[in-house]
């Protein structure tokens, strides 16, 4: 970011998450080791904290979500906060407010946290600026920009999976143009010293300026996946499919599918991922998304445990084996 990184403090603690690029390695290796300590709760016959105790978290869906949005909901329970989910529809911006008559309107009942979804890339940034000092914002995805929870669950999973990041050869595969989850992945995987990163698309589907990131671009299929550690297949959105990018669903499953006779052009124990919602046989093979290679849902787990390790951090409570404990 050439502009002031407006996501730490003064004591280059973690205020707002709006994006991954910007933040130092050790910021991501320390959202990384406090979902560690999350982990465990789902399975606890008592899966609450009191971490977030007195604390009140809005979500500002403005764009349509069921996984994120449920996602959030789970952390922010599991952290004992008071949950404000609003129903943008029914709104009051709906009917002519402001969108900073809104959060005022809001901060004045005292919410100490927007986690925000919006189509317009920059809304989160945006909304970050205007808030009072105690409020934290979380971007959970604007426009084609970033969606930093997602792109950091999928690093716990890759770490999971793999231990270190170093060795790595990730592809990340489909439609990077209009990525947000592509572009955080890739400047997590860059910042966390990843070996190699790939992007794997059709020409229409790749920003001109990508190679800028640190990637290696590749237009086919097979040699954008040979010998990797790790293959990130992205969905397919449909929405932003209007331009003319794709002949079809059909001829882009026929040249970018993963199938398994691809898989076997990486490494024995590739690790397949996505970040869902799948469209199967269009991104994916069946026999793929439900293979033994496959961590789709383990993605989906690990999601609550990253979102509540960076809500826990951003809202400045310890986030240690310790303060996670009964």
């Amino acid at each position: 970011m050439s502009r002031r990184n407006i996501q730490l403090d003064e004591q280059q603690k973690l205020r707002h998450f709006i994006a991954v690029e910007g933040l130092k390695r050790q910021m991501l290796v320390d959202i990384l080791d406090s979902a560690e300590n999350f982990l465990g709760l789902g399975a606890r016959k008592a899966k609450k904290v009191p971490l977030l105790r007195g604390k009140t978290v809005a979500n500002l869906f403005f764009e349509a979500s069921t996984r994120t949005r449920s996602t959030f909901e789970l952390a922010a329970q599991r952290l004992s906060a008071d949950l404000l989910s609003m129903d943008i529809k029914t709104s009051a911006t709906s009917k002519g407010e402001s969108l900073l008559d809104m959060l005022q309107n809001l901060e004045a009942m005292g919410v100490d946290m927007f986690i925000v979804r919006h189509a317009s890339s920059g809304a989160a940034r945006f909304i970050a600026e205007h808030v009072a000092p105690h409020v934290s914002v979380i971007n959970a995805g604007d426009g084609c920009h970033a969606h930093p929870t997602q792109g950091m669950l999928d690093m716990f999973t890759i770490r999971q999976q793999k231990g270190e990041f170093a060795p790595l050869t990730v592809a990340i595969v489909g439609d990077i143009l209009h990525s947000r989850v592509a572009r955080s992945q890739i400047h997590a995987l860059t910042t966390l010293g990843v070996t190699e990163v790939r992007v794997v698309a059709p020409r229409t589907l790749i920003p001109a300026d990508v190679e800028r990131l640190g990637v290696h671009v590749h237009h086919e299929m097979e040699s954008g996946i040979e010998n990797a550690d790790v293959i990130i297949m992205l969905r397919l959105q449909k929405e932003r499919m209007q331009g003319g990018f794709l002949p079809s669903e059909a001829e882009y499953f026929k040249r970018y599918g993963l199938t398994e006779a691809r898989l076997k052009l990486a490494k024995p124990d590739v690790t397949v991922m996505h970040p869902g919602p799948i469209n199967r046989g269009v991104e994916i093979a069946s026999e793929v998304a439900d293979g033994h290679h496959s961590v789709i849902l383990q993605q989906v787990t690990n999601g609550i445990a990253i979102r509540m390790a960076v809500m826990s951090m951003t809202l400045g409570r310890p986030t240690s084996a310790a303060g996670v404990a009964k």
